[in-house]
């Protein structure tokens, strides 16, 4: 072992099945880094945070923490427990933090000592220094001005009396992440920590990590982000199962990895050239006299010294591609809502009296603050939730696929390939799709419950194209895709010939897909789509004063 402040990792190996994700690895990483994870789809960056956090084991290896070092980890998707929670933000995050337990431990241990013998008074009185340096380190005279600040700095201020259960999604995984790092753990494991981030809680997040002390890893497809956040970077190479752990952010990383590249590619041709000059020697002397039979031999150590010190190129990893084709063309006005009102309580209305009619082919885009009901209302359309009052008719003919933000329609328990049971049940039929979706082998026999968000994402794309429906309900279909998959999807999304109604406040895939309306919540008021409007909301989410 390096010390008691390094995470060590010593010939990892770990499989699915017949199915190789790490192969004896060993990395020893500091606790003081702060590592961007990267590699293509596939590569385990999921996995190998699973792996960290005890919810897998390695098939060889092993994994060592110090135990004085805490671990904390923010998903790309909440587990339902934190969604449900009827206590309020303020108490949530406060938490992170066991300061009351600690006193509470300190202050029995007093008590106790004061009637014990001397020897056993040093004891308690030894473990009371252990708790108290533990509650220094939470400051605790400081504590909730220093959760007051993450509050402010991600603007979650005005959320604090609210209770948990009556968040949106982005601002339960913000609360969540407040919560996080006011709990100020000795590591920090971030997956995609930006995904519901407005850019002034990103800027506040990007300078509280930039100063943090302590070791994070961070897997994200932000590469801004990244650049801004980590000193290092940790390649997973999907081909080799290896890691390898480069000095520098994600820019520099980059470079590196480009000029090893070309160097790569540079000794490649010199070892080809070498490899077939050797060949042409061996086959000129191995049938001549003794002298030329032993260069022929010792050209052939050559050779083969040379043939396992051959460069291997980096592969070229496939990307997915699919269509969304319709079966029919369905009503010519295809959804008509009449004064809709809905509300998670009585007294909390989060649209009312609003009305829309679509004609067939019209693409909108819903836009709102977060909490103002964007998801809820693709739920209230899908008959998952009844509204108060107002009618939702769907057109003869139309047939509505569902994109759902956290992939709540994707059954945990169940494989990829059990997805598409209620579609078809032709296995060669599926494997095709399923490939054109980058899933490969015995990966379709893979449970939903251990792939990675972006997993997920293909997963659910795949069933949404397999409908051949000629309405689609979008929430935030972008949110855990990495950059290319997300342009593919977008190109994807503009060609397809039904009608659209798109959640998303990510402008660069909106502006590919010849959006007609904006859908304003909570007013409902319908505008025409305007692209600034978008990218204002994408750096001012939460800003209540946002003119439309």
């Amino acid at each position: 072992l390096l010390g008691c402040d390094t995470m060590d990792i010593e010939n990892l190996s770990f499989s699915f099945g017949l199915q190789t994700v790490f192969d004896d690895v060993t990395i020893h990483i500091s606790s003081s880094d702060h590592i961007g994870i990267v590699g293509v789809n596939g590569a385990g960056k999921s996995t190998f945070f699973h792996l960290l956090l005890g919810d897998l084991e390695p098939d060889y290896g092993r994994i060592f923490i110090p135990n004085h070092l805490r671990l904390a980890y923010l998903p790309q998707v909440l587990k339902d427990e934190i969604s449900n929670m009827n206590i309020s933000v303020f108490d949530y995050v406060s938490t992170g933090r066991p300061i009351k337990e600690l006193e509470s431990k300190l202050s029995k241990i007093y008590e106790e000592s004061a009637s014990k013998d001397e020897q056993t008074s040093k004891k308690l009185l030894k473990e009371a220094s252990k708790i108290q340096e533990r509650l220094d380190y939470y400051n605790p005279y400081h504590a909730e001005e220093e959760m007051l600040d993450i509050l402010m700095g991600m603007n979650l201020f005005d959320l604090m009396d609210k209770e948990l259960s009556n968040l949106s999604g982005g601002e339960k995984s913000k609360v969540a992440f407040a919560r996080l790092l006011y709990s100020k753990p000795e590591i920090i494991l971030l997956d995609e920590p930006t995904n519901h981030l407005d850019n002034e809680s990103k800027e506040f997040v990007m300078n509280f990590l930039k100063k943090y002390h302590g070791l994070i890893l961070i897997i994200s497809h932000d590469l801004p982000f990244l650049n801004e956040v980590t000193n290092k970077t940790l390649f997973l190479d999907k081909m080799t199962h290896k890691m390898e752990l480069f000095s520098g952010s994600y820019e520099v990383f980059q470079k590196r990895k480009q000029e090893k590249r070309l160097a790569n590619e540079r000794l490649l041709v010199k070892q080809e050239k070498e490899e077939e000059k050797l060949k042409k020697i061996i086959a000129k002397y191995i049938r001549g006299n003794e002298k030329k039979a032993r260069i022929a031999k010792d050209r052939q150590k050559k050779l083969a010294r040379l043939e396992e010190e051959k460069v291997v190129l980096e592969k070229k990893y496939k990307e997915a591609k699919f269509q969304m084709k319709i079966k029919t063309k369905g009503d010519y006005y295809p959804l008509k809502v009449e004064h809709l009102t809905f509300g998670y309580q009585k007294d909390n209305i989060l649209f009312e009296d609003f009305s829309l009619e679509m004609m067939r082919g019209q693409r909108y885009l819903v836009l709102g603050e977060n909490g103002v009901g964007k998801s809820t209302f693709l739920k209230l359309l899908m008959g998952y939730l009844t509204p108060f009052s107002g009618t939702i008719t769907f057109g003869k003919d139309v047939s509505v696929a569902y994109y759902a933000q956290e992939h709540e329609l994707l059954d945990e328990n169940k494989t990829i390939i059990e997805q598409f049971s209620d579609i078809t049940k032709d296995i060669s039929f599926l494997r095709g799709v399923l490939g054109r979706f980058l899933f490969f082998g015995d990966d379709i026999y893979k449970k939903v419950a251990i792939l990675s968000p972006g997993e997920r994402s293909r997963v659910a794309l795949a069933k949404l194209a397999l409908q051949e429906a000629n309405f689609l309900l979008l929430d935030e279909p972008t949110n855990h895709l990495d950059p290319d998959t997300e342009e593919i999807v977008a190109k994807t999304f503009l060609e397809y010939p039904g009608t659209m109604l798109v959640v998303s406040h990510n402008p660069d895939f909106v502006s590919h897909l010849n959006i007609e309306k904006m859908i304003y919540l909570p007013s409902g008021k319908i505008i025409d789509y305007d692209e600034n409007i978008v990218r204002a909301y994408q750096l001012l989410d939460e800003n209540p004063d946002l003119k439309i």
